[in-house]
Formats: C-alpha cells, structure tokens, sequence
C-alpha cells in the first residue's frame, strides 16, 4: 500500500483493540499500585521509597523519568518536520548527565533527606527558604504536567475517538490515583517497567525501520532528506530554530534544566548510599544514549516512508508520527498487524506520559506537604500520617490546575518543545541556588529567596512573552522560544544580589563546612532502614584495652 493512500479515516485503528490495550496498562499499573500502597508505613516510605531501591533499579527509573513522552513523540515528531534541528534538543538532554553527574548526583544522595529543600535546609533552615524552594518545584511540576497532558489528550483523542478534553482529564485522573495510593514505591516500579516495555518498542521500530533500507543509515538519511521537501536544509540546522541564538538557548536549558529538575533530584534519595547513586547514572546514561539512537532513526523513518502523508497524520506539531509510523510497518491501517502495533506502540506512549507526570507530582507532593506543611507550618510536629495526607491533597491541586492549563493551551505544540520550558523554568529558579548552596560559604537565605525569585519570574514571564505563546502573526515582544540563555544568568544575578545585600547569617556559614564534608564524603548522611538494622544487629566491637 502506498503512503499516498493513507487518509485520516483509514489510519484510525479498531477501537475496540485500542481500548482493550489502553485498558490492559492500566489495569497492571493499578495492580502495581495497591501492591505498592500496602507496603507504605511511614513518610520515608511514601517519598523515598525506604532509600531501599538499587542503584540498577534506580538508574533504570531515572531513564523512565527522562524519556517522557517529550522525548520519544517529541523528538520523533521534530525530526519528521525538520530533520537535525530537531534532533538537538534529544542530544543535549543526554549530554546533561554529564554535569548532573560531576556537580549534583553524589551531593544530593548524602545531603537529601526527601526533597531538594532538604538540600537547602541542611545549611539554612529557615521558613522562607523552604517556602521559595516549594513554589518553584510546584511551578516545575505543574509545567510538566501540561506539557505530558498535552501529548495524552492529544494521543487518546486520535486513536480511543473521544474529545481532547475529555483525554486530557481521564490522563490526570489515572495518574493522581497512582500517585497518591502508591507514592514512591508504585512510580519508581511504574517507571522501571515503562523504561523496559520503551525500550523494546523503539527497539523493534527502529531495527523494523533499518530492514526497509537494507540497514543502511545513509540510506534511510538521503531518502528522508529527499521526501522532506526542505532539500539540504533537512540535514543542517535552522528549521525549527532559525535564529541561532534561540538553538543555543533551547540546548543550554536542556543542559542545565535536569539539575534543577525535582523528580529528578529526588530520585538520588532513593538509594541506600553514594555509590549507588553514581550507578544510577551509569544505568541511565546508557538506556537514554540507546534510546536517542532509535529516536534518531525512527523520526528519520517517519519522513522516509510516510513522506507528505505523515503530516496529516501527526498534524502541525508531529507528536502522533511514531504511532502512525508503526501502524505503517506492521501492514497498515485495517490489517490486524498494523492496528495490534498502532495500539501497543500508543499504550507505551501512554504508559510513559502516566509513569513521568507520576514523578513530577511526588516531587511536587514532598516539597508541600514535608517542606511548607510538615516543617513550616507545623514546625517539625506533623506526623507521618499527616504529611502523607497533605502530600495527596496536594497531588490532587496540582494536577488539577496542569490539566486546566493543558486544555487551555490546546494540541498544536510539540510537546518536546514545551517540555523545553519546563527545563528553562528549572535551571533558571533551582540550578543556581543548589550548585552555590553546596559550593559559596558566604550564600545566605534572601540568596536562595531572592535567586529562586528571580529565575522562576524570569523564565516565566519570557516565556509568555515569546513567540511559542504568541500568534504567529503578531510579533513576539521576547524573540527567544526558550528564554534559558537570559533566565539563567538573571537566577545567578539574584542569588549574589541576595546574599550581598542579606546580612551574614552565621548559620549558613558555619555549617558550610559540615554540608561540605557531607555532601563530598557521606559522613552523617542519612542511611537505609535495612542498614541501620544491620548495624543494630551488629554485635559491639570490643574497646583497645580489652583486646
């Protein structure tokens, strides 16, 4: 069959099959769930999972995390429209391990106890700072909850047949009774068993790809270049970024914005010690390197072998390409292969959306119920009961008001590209006030308030002032998509304003040297239950004398 043949009307799949698919991951993730919920006994528990996940499990959820639905219909869906320039924000994402890795991983995993605020608190333990850095992780959070709702209520309406809006709240409604039965237990297995069923579909898209082109990926590359229409420019940079500035920008906030990402920070206190943090890394690396690798080549197969058909079928944004690719391979729309394929490949889209917006609202749970509830509000002397359910009324605000502004923002954008702003937002208000915290003696509380204030508002109102958020035809007062390259700087600008103008707060400064010692050696870190136990069970060693 021709790609030419491919309508709107034939490519929609049997429904029945898409919905019994649909219905199938819900059902395992919920079993995991309430498998998970029975196993939560105290806020430890229900935040870090009891610090007693491995650092294999634990890099393999850090790769779930990460590959959200931005990273695998976002990319694919850029690189069918533009070829390189979409490809770019996948690399630099990947490259963000890097400094995550030499900067945050370790000294988060011994200065954390939950939340990034734990970070912060270890040096200054003041109201304000907790406050300012619990306003900026549920800003982060409620970013990325519109950006992954955008790609499900996009995703459900094109193959179940119900409205957007509809998609969109029956997204959020499966994933706030995931979150708040199960907590960090039931995301962090969600997200291992996402990352694993991902990577086998990209896999066999990719390889069933490279079969057609004889395994030849210069092959596959001249035929996507010469279906494009965009000619030479489809290898080269300045179809999605035709200003060069605005590439450098949208790169430097993939870069820098997994810092300053909580779900992602969070995940460092989920293992028992240092080492395993720095293997979650190495765990997560290789599955997300493997992983751009198949996204390359599947964006490239979108544009080979769906030609001008496929933008139809992924629309303006091309976030529906990877779905309408695998039905094509397995036979085409109406063929058993095709609809069983088109449906798997959407229920692992699915499943990924539900497993990463799952992380950002623990994230985003922790730091108001454990940081502005438990320990502003009721000094220290909420149970764990207590923060547990503050936690869960949260969760339920915060995707309440993603899904509002999911729906306001509508379908059109890609959402790698507004996953982008969300990375903007996160290393403009975090990046700055986690890395100086750690490393500047003198950094103080209106530091940290002042900095938090400065990126947050800053990336926030460049973004809307862009041109993502404005008309086409009305020309953008900011000319950036991506305000990173200005955001970033402005956080930093208010961090050293903060403190110069804040009075020395001895606190901070003389608990610096034992955050440093903590954080670089693990020495008075907190450590696993199970670990603790064995040091109980220990029998006392013998004094010097006695021996």
């Amino acid at each position: 069959m021709s790609c030419s043949t491919i309508t709107l009307a034939a490519a929609a799949p049997a429904r029945g099959l898409t919905i019994a698919v649909f219905v199938a991951v819900l059902a395992v993730a919920l079993i995991i769930t309430f498998w998970a919920a029975r196993r939560i006994q105290s806020a430890a528990d229900f935040w870090s999972a009891g610090r007693g996940i491995s650092g294999a499990q634990n890099g393999i959820a850090i790769a779930g995390e990460f590959l959200s639905a931005a990273a695998f219909l976002g990319v694919v869906g850029l690189m069918f429209l533009s070829g390189f320039d979409g490809y770019m924000t996948g690399i630099a994402a990947l490259l963000s391990f890097v400094p995550l890795l030499v900067l945050l991983a370790e000294r988060m995993r011994n200065a954390g106890r939950y939340t990034m605020a734990d970070v912060l608190a270890l040096r200054l333990p003041l109201p304000r700072v907790l406050i300012a850095s619990g306003i900026s992780t549920m800003c982060i959070a409620a970013f990325y909850v519109v950006a992954q709702s955008v790609a499900a209520g996009s995703l459900i309406e094109a193959l179940v047949g119900i409205p957007y809006w509809v998609s969109v709240l029956i997204t959020v409604a499966a994933i706030l009774t995931y979150v708040v039965l199960g907590g960090m237990v039931s995301t962090t297995w969600v997200q291992i068993i996402k990352a694993m069923l991902l990577m086998l579909g990209v896999a066999t898209m990719a390889i069933w790809v490279l079969a057609k082109f004889g395994f030849d990926p210069i092959r596959l590359l001249n035929v996507a270049t010469a279906r494009s229409g965009q000619g030479a420019a489809f290898g080269g940079p300045g179809l999605v970024f035709p200003n060069r500035v605005d590439e450098i920008s949208t790169g430097v906030a993939f870069m820098l914005g997994t810092l300053g990402l909580p779900h992602i920070l969070m995940r460092f206190m989920t293992v028992p010690d240092a080492r395993a943090a720095r293997r979650s890394i190495g765990w997560a690396v290789g599955l997300i390197g493997v992983f751009y690798v198949f996204v390359a080549i599947i964006g490239l197969g979108g544009r080979a072998i769906l030609g001008a058909a496929g933008e139809k079928l992924g629309g303006k944004s091309g976030n529906l390409i990877a779905p309408y690719l695998a039905q094509h391979l397995a036979g085409g729309p109406g063929h058993a292969g095709g609809d069983i394929f088109f449906a798997v490949i959407s229920a692992v889209a699915f499943t990924t959306i539900l497993a990463v917006v799952a992380g950002v609202l623990m994230a985003a749970s922790g730091a108001a119920a454990h940081d502005v509830y438990g320990t502003v509000l009721r000094k220290g002397k909420a149970t764990d009961r207590q923060e547990i359910v503050a936690g869960r009324i949260a969760v339920a605000v915060i995707g309440a008001v993603g899904a509002i502004l999911a729906l306001v923002a509508g379908k059109t954008f890609n959402v790698q590209l507004l996953v982008g702003m969300t990375f903007a937002v996160a290393a403009s208000a975090n990046f700055p006030v986690l890395l100086l915290a750690l490393t500047w003696r003198r950094f103080n509380s209106l530091g940290v308030v002042v900095g938090i204030a400065f990126g947050l508002v800053s990336s926030i109102v460049l973004i809307i002032l862009s041109p993502m958020v404005w008309s086409p035809k009305t020309a953008a007062p900011f000319p950036l998509g991506n305000p990173a390259i200005v955001s970033i700087p402005i956080g930093f600008l208010g961090c050293v304003l903060g403190t110069w103008l804040g009075r020395r707060e001895r606190l901070g400064i003389d608990s610096f040297d034992e955050v440093r010692v903590r954080s670089t050696t693990g020495l008075g870190s907190e450590v696993a239950p199970q670990r603790r136990r064995a040091r109980r069970e220990r029998p006392a060693r013998a004094p010097v004398a006695a021996r």
